[in-house]
């Protein structure tokens, strides 16, 4: 059996009972995030827009776009939903910047919708087999090379997750997933610009997860060694032939998303470190930003790229705030905490914030290179003279730091107060999400998103 014949396998066959519990513990984390960063984003910069173009109504094929409840085709509402789930970026996310469960989720979502209905057990089984198959696609960052994660290896998890969802059969699903391959596209540049073009990638990444699914479905093929051919996805993307043996080895038994991680503060993965750290010196010096003289992050090349540039509010305030190493420390000792409500446009252009911003200086420091992805170090320097310096080689969130459960109810909470969404919402939610084995028809989590509940 060739490496994507056994890929398209394990899709169609796995039970949510053969996942392990805490794999299925972590992909309901999953759910639980991005049905509430969904909820949180669904009037953010970009959704308007998306929905002009894809929100043309459909009957047949359909599927409802989150909050909002139009029905559109399923291609389309898995689109805007995946715009809407990244648009505050407190998502889950996995080293080195593959975005899984907001193009998972919303691709799964509406093919349930598209197909009639879809139990929760069948469900639960389709978000695990495309979660895993994600992560094993998830290349290091040399392999990635400024392209996007979320959409050279996401796409892989939406296609699996919808293959499944419709009930495709091996051969289908290998011709999806092949499909999927020739869809594999982005450019971190989107994030270090402040574009919208960062949310937009998660929802086409979604989309193509239904396209796919229903190409294939319908009979049309894709290369049949997309992953080990002469140009396939071992030698183009991952530059590395013995990626083929790699990407299923333990396919079955060693579950790869619990490398998932989740995000305690509203913006960047390589921001949580220095947000941590500038909180953490906050607590223990009673810093007043006035008396700051200048402030050092230093921080892996990988981190540098992506969010060490200058800070500037731009045409997108919140993108750039959001991939901002200079906003995010600054934010932190200004207003002692890192919430959703300060990445708001207006927010960020405090000018207390904005002085301190300028104080901060992020350096590439080559000794970081080697230790942990998300290693840090910060040093604040007063006015007189004093200095703190703090590091950590592990940021909040990720595997080895892991949230707590409190802490994930915590974020979920947060998401869902920062869309004024009642109490009695927050908590049906959370129980249906919570037991989503036994739900009998997933659709009920669309009903639960719309403004009357």
């Amino acid at each position: 059996m060739s490496i994507e014949q056994e890929l398209a396998s394990f899709v169609t066959h796995t039970r949510a009972e053969d996942v392990p519990q805490q794999a299925q513990h972590v992909v309901r984390h999953i759910l639980r995030t991005v049905i509430g960063t969904a909820i949180a984003g669904a009037h953010e910069d970009g959704v308007s827009a998306a929905q002009k173009v894809y929100g043309t109504p459909a009957q047949t094929q359909s599927a409802r776009v989150l909050v909002h409840g139009t029905r559109v085709t399923a291609a389309s509402a898995a689109t805007i939903n995946g715009l809407m789930a990244r648009s505050l970026d407190f998502c889950d996310a996995m080293a080195p910047g593959l975005h899984i469960g907001s193009s998972l989720v919303p691709a799964a979502l509406a093919a349930a919708e598209m197909a009639g209905g879809c139990s929760g057990r069948e469900f639960l089984a389709a978000l695990s087999v495309g979660a895993e198959l994600a992560s094993r696609m998830n290349l290091t960052e040399q392999g990635y090379a400024g392209l996007d994660p979320t959409g050279v290896a996401g796409v892989f998890g939406a296609t699996a997750a919808a293959s499944r969802v419709l009930g495709l059969d091996a051969t289908q699903t290998r011709h999806a997933l092949a499909l999927a391959f020739n869809r594999c596209s982005g450019s971190f540049q989107s994030n270090i610009d402040g574009s919208l073009a960062v949310r937009m990638i998660q929802g086409w990444v979604a989309g193509n997860g239904i396209t796919c699914a229903q190409l294939a479905q319908a009979g049309l093929t894709g290369p049949e060694n997309f992953i080990s051919g002469v140009y396939g996805y071992a030698r183009l993307y991952a530059k590395a032939p013995d990626f083929e043996i790699a990407v299923g080895q333990g396919l079955g038994t060693d579950y790869q998303v619990l490398g998932t991680m989740f995000k305690k503060y509203p913006s960047c993965g390589m921001t949580q470190g220095a947000t941590e750290l500038a909180l953490r010196l906050q607590k223990a010096q009673c810093i007043d930003a006035a008396d700051v003289g200048h402030i050092e992050v230093r921080v892996p090349a990988y981190g540098f790229k992506l969010v060490g540039h200058d800070f500037t509010l731009g045409e997108n305030p919140r993108v750039n705030a959001q991939f901002s190493l200079q906003y995010c420390v600054a934010n932190a000792l200004v207003r002692e905490s890192s919430t959703l409500d300060h990445f708001r446009p207006e927010r960020i252009g405090d000018p207390d914030v904005l002085t301190l911003a300028r104080r901060v200086r992020v350096i590439h420091d080559p000794a970081l290179d080697a230790r942990e992805h998300t290693s840090v170090a910060l040093q604040v320097t007063m006015t007189n003279g004093a200095a703190w310096r703090n590091a950590l080689d592990i940021a909040p969130g990720f595997p080895g730091q892991a949230l707590t459960d409190v802490e994930h109810t915590e974020r979920f909470a947060a998401c869902l107060s920062y869309a004024a969404r009642s109490d009695a919402t927050r908590r049906a939610l959370h129980e249906r999400i919570d037991s989503i084995d036994l739900c009998d028809d997933v659709r009920e989590l669309v009903d639960l998103t719309l403004p009357d509940h």
